[in-house]
């Protein structure tokens, strides 16, 4: 599990967007494995993308869709499935997430935990090797952001997914990180494991806790009941 953390505007989500390409960067590359993601055009990086599920910040669910919809399109827009199997799967990825009773309902009828799972259905119904989660529990409460981390980390137990995760949620990157990297301006500060990088020395990681209101031990204890 890679978290990347920092203060709004850092550069975080641009992070995640240089990765699927809806982003270019100006200079150097981006490297999937042995595969340069920014050299890619056409077929070729749309082949790339289809390695990537994303869970948008606010779920971005259509919301003139029902659930099903919302986690069936990728399906019907990237494979030649036949309606039997789409229903099959979608139902499978919402099983998973304990939101199979909910398949008829539209987004307007969820809680907004609820849409974030929907939204995680859809990220994982093509099966691809590596999720990308912004901001996933943006704009839920303490008790829901904690139950949508337990379920981020059960997925990734359950599937074998990489994971990379961009928040600003102290507690919830050190709760299921496993590597945190910290983005200042455009440009990597720290990049350790959780004990590690709540021991860090550095300027700009500290001023991030601080602003957290979180002591490094407060935020041990809080954030790495986990990795006890």
């Amino acid at each position: 599990f890679f978290v990347i953390v920092g203060l709004s505007g850092a550069g975080k989500s641009v992070s995640l967007k240089h990765m699927v390409q809806l982003f270019r960067p100006d200079s150097g590359t981006i490297r999937i494995g042995e595969d340069v993601v920014s050299a890619a055009r056409g077929r070729e990086l749309e082949r790339l993308r289809r390695r990537f599920g994303v869970l948008f910040q606010g779920a971005a669910l259509l919301q003139w869709l029902s659930v099903f919809e919302n986690v069936a399109l990728p399906l019907r827009e990237h494979t030649k499935m036949k309606e039997d199997e789409i229903e099959k799967t979608v139902r499978e990825k919402l099983r998973l997430l304990n939101m199979e009773d909910a398949i008829e309902k539209f987004p307007a009828d969820l809680s907004g935990g609820m849409q974030k799972r929907v939204g995680l259905a859809r990220a994982i119904v093509m099966n691809p090797e590596i999720i990308l989660y912004d901001e996933p529990t943006s704009g839920l409460d303490p008790v829901t952001s904690r139950l949508i981390d337990q379920l981020i980390e059960n997925l990734r137990k359950e599937l074998g997914i990489t994971s990379v995760v961009v928040t600003h949620d102290l507690h919830s990157a050190l709760s299921i990180g496993t590597r945190i990297m910290m983005i200042d301006g455009g440009r990597i500060v720290e990049n350790a494991k959780p004990e590690e990088f709540i021991k860090s020395t550095n300027e700009t990681v500290q001023r991030f806790l601080q602003s957290q209101y979180i002591t490094r031990r407060g935020a041990w204890e809080k954030g790495m009941e986990n990795h006890g």
